[in-house]
């Protein structure tokens, strides 16, 4: 891997309704992230945080805080973009989920095909049609698969193909979702699946599907995929998650495949956790993606 890393936060509460998760990347990086980086032999710079603009307007019901999200996304394109040309690793610290649009996109701005391990709940793949709340974090993994809202990945006019796509531990998706997921050829694996397959087999498979024709992965780790008794520091969490044993096994898999090419890791929310357990939570699973082990 790399050895030379960038941190980049990106403090974006507008894709969601609970506030609080802004304060995500500070939480993460007061877990000690770079300190824990540097120990593991990884030359570490952290490149700050992009700030949103401060807004009471939603705009638009159906693509709530539109304008405010994409041109935040604009400028975190513009630093994981920068990141990957000078020779760097960008690890990116959300912040909603809505980030990945502009983070995805200069993965692909920088490479010729992209996939994606999309570690989530959710399956974020609604659009201006079909989304029953307007919250633009639902909404970044149709956009960065060319399905909208355009809106959301201007920065590039390069797309991830869907079947280079797996969402592992889903299991809260819209009826409306779930159909154009299925149309598209969006590699799904719910709970049920890993709980019946084995985190190791999924992720086997989640690896190879996502390496199939692509210069990488990009790791979308949002961190209501694990049970909300292991990370209670989330905006929606959902009954029945991953364990803490397989969100390590699917970092530390990742890591010994030798296939990452960034790291997203969001929806840590500091004002709903316990003496900052999901952000040391966070921590670890960067740190375990890339390469620390027990021995």
């Amino acid at each position: 891997m790399n050895k030379n890393i960038n941190i980049i936060g990106i403090q974006m509460d507008l894709g969601a309704v609970r506030k609080g998760v802004d304060m995500g990347p500070s939480a993460i990086r007061h877990a000690g992230l770079l300190f824990n980086i540097k120990a593991l032999g990884f030359n570490v710079k952290d490149m700050g945080d992009v700030v949103p603009a401060v807004t009471v307007d939603e705009g638009n019901p159906k693509l709530r805080y539109e304008k405010e999200i994409n041109e935040a996304n604009d400028r975190l394109f513009s630093l994981v973009d920068i990141s990957y040309r000078t020779g760097n690793f960008p690890i990116i610290l959300g912040g909603d989920h809505c980030i990945a649009a502009g983070s995805i996109s200069a993965s692909l701005n920088n490479h010729k095909n992209v996939g994606v391990i999309w570690m989530d709940a959710h399956g974020d793949f609604n659009d201006e049609k079909i989304t029953p709340s307007g919250n633009m974090h639902g909404m970044p993994l149709s956009a960065l698969c060319g399905l909208g809202p355009d809106s959301m990945v201007g920065s590039t006019d390069k797309r991830v193909n869907p079947k280079n796509v797996v969402i592992v531990g889903a299991r809260s998706l819209d009826p409306e979702e779930k159909i154009k997921l299925k149309e598209n050829g969006v590699n799904v694996f719910s709970i049920s699946d890993v709980h019946t397959m084995g985190m190791a087999e999924t992720m086997n498979q989640a690896i190879r599907i996502a390496s199939e024709g692509t210069d990488g992965i990009h790791l979308s780790f949002d961190m209501d995929a694990l049970d909300p008794s292991e990370a209670p520091g989330v905006g929606t969490p959902v009954p029945n998650g991953l364990t803490l044993r397989e969100a390590f096994i699917a970092c530390e898999m990742l890591s010994k495949s030798e296939k990452l090419i960034a790291i997203d890791l969001v929806e840590t929310n500091p004002l709903l956790d316990e003496k900052n357990r999901t952000g040391i939570l966070a921590k670890e699973l960067i740190l375990a993606c890339l390469g620390s082990t027990n021995y």
